[in-house]
């Protein structure tokens, strides 16, 4: 890398995916600003800026000329690029959007899906993004899981964009008030490496640690002496990942946390017991949005039989078993060991219910898998899998919410020879989302609607849920 060259002076262009607007300098090379509006005059800061490279990147350090959306105080003092620059420090990852207003934002992120839709799916989009139900005036107050890494020191901070540096976190003002009252960030861990803490809907908050591999046990004893009475105190169970990676051991209270769920046309009440580990949806209104969204995509019937691919803990699993009932099954897929196994428990009650850990295109080519109770058999036409054993029987309906990276090719072609009568994709990319659509236009499916939610504001993601039929 170069030395930085004086900050430049650049007119802000169109909004391109990952939360940067793009600039030209006079030369035209492309630069990809964040914290930046379309249309502003900004001085802008190169974080990468190679002489060979095709682009360079930079983040906004003063507003020339703001344009109508750009907000007066931006949400998060850390994450405010300008407040950053004065001081001489980088702004913190995680509220990109920030400094706009909560329409602007919207706008920008309809923007995006629409251009990646059109772009990698060959699809022309006349949605919004949507807002959801309770959301706050200003999009704060709505994650409801928290991660931070610790320092050789103890002291827990969060990374700017791009960078390996650790800046200490002094509040989170995009968590609910829950975790904000516990704060975190004012503890200690000596020992670990990285600590989770969630606040979850049906129990109290969790704490996670995960222990450094080289942590002495001098500090492990310390830090649980310090955590577990802390925990008591606040309510809140504490558990911690041994050095070696492989146990999870409770410090004090549950070993795990319990979400709750109440969506009448679902069906009423459900619940699911998530590991300190394990994956669970951060904004507290993210399992009704998109619950509800995927129910009227899928339109189950008593006796459908589902395949819910990268299931997770189960949230889509539960509702669709209830929807189809025991005359029905549903096949849930999901490659992670502690998700997965928080799948089986969840759904053990269910006899029409098969969970199945491992690899989704493994799983549906039937080249090896592992079923909940080994060679357990579900009562419904979803049989169980065993290394070598079977492919599944075939969908009415298929839900995939796979993660940020899309669905493999051999996952949207397994699905698509099964020939369900209706596929309900959930992204929480707009570029992976315009991808696999793109790929399954191309087999024969019609897309019927996009639905697009904003469940992460202040932030440049965005979640979607897309509704496939077979054309013809």
């Amino acid at each position: 890398m170069t030395d930085a060259p004086a900050p430049l002076v650049l007119r802000l262009g169109a909004v391109a995916h990952g939360g940067h607007v793009v600039a030209r300098t006079d030369e035209g090379r492309v630069v990809f600003v964040r914290h930046g509006l379309p249309g502003e005059l900004v001085r802008v800061r190169l974080t990468d800026h190679e002489p060979a490279a095709s682009f360079w990147r930079g983040d906004v350090v003063e507003v020339l000329e703001p344009v109508p959306g750009r907000r007066d105080t931006h949400v998060w003092s850390q994450a405010d690029a300008v407040l950053a620059a004065a001081a001489g420090t980088s702004p913190l990852g995680g509220a990109e959007f920030g400094h706009a207003d909560l329409a602007t934002q919207r706008a920008l992120k309809t923007s995006v899906v629409a251009e990646q839709l059109s772009h990698l799916a060959g699809l022309e989009w006349d949605g919004h993004v949507r807002a959801v139900a309770g959301e706050t005036p200003d999009g704060t107050g709505w994650r409801t899981r928290l991660h931070l890494d610790v320092a050789p020191d103890g002291s827990p901070g969060m990374h700017p964009h791009r960078s390996g540096e650790l800046v200490p976190v002094t509040d989170m003002p995009l968590a609910t008030d829950a975790l904000r009252a516990l704060a975190p960030w004012d503890l200690r861990y000596e020992g670990a490496e990285r600590v989770d803490v969630a606040a979850p809907s049906g129990s109290g908050p969790l704490l996670h640690v995960s222990l450094h591999g080289d942590a002495a046990q001098e500090q492990i004893d310390a830090l649980r002496a310090q955590l577990a009475p802390w925990g008591e105190q606040h309510g809140v169970a504490v558990t911690a990942r041994t050095a070696d990676h492989r146990d999870v051991g409770v410090w004090t209270g549950a070993g795990h946390s319990v979400e709750t769920l109440s969506v009448p046309e679902a069906g009423g009440e459900f619940s699911w017991q998530v590991s300190p580990t394990g994956f669970w949806q951060i904004h507290r209104q993210a399992p009704t949005t998109l619950v509800r969204a995927v129910l009227d995509a899928a339109q189950l019937a008593p006796g459908d039989a589902v395949w819910d691919l990268y299931s997770g803990a189960g949230l889509f699993t539960a509702v669709a078993a209830r929807a189809v009932g025991e005359t029905g099954s549903v096949l849930a897929v999901e490659g992670s060991p502690v998700t997965s196994a928080d799948a089986a428990r969840n759904l053990a009650d269910a006899p029409h219910v098969n969970t199945v850990r491992g690899d989704v295109a493994r799983v549906l080519t039937g080249r090896g898998s592992q079923g909940r109770g080994g060679q357990r058999r579900g009562r419904g036409r979803a049989m169980s899998m065993r290394p070598g054993g079977p492919a599944p029987a075939r969908p009415d309906v298929v839900i995939m919410d796979p993660p940020r990276a899309g669905a493999a090719k051999d996952v949207l072609a397994a699905v698509d020879h099964a020939a369900p009568r209706r596929i309900v994709y959930v992204a929480c990319d707009p570029a992976a989302l315009g991808r696999d659509l793109g790929r399954l236009r191309r087999r024969g499916w019609r897309v019927d609607g996009v639905e697009a939610f904003d469940l992460y504001p202040n932030t440049h993601h965005v979640e979607a849920v897309a509704l496939l039929r077979r054309d013809g």
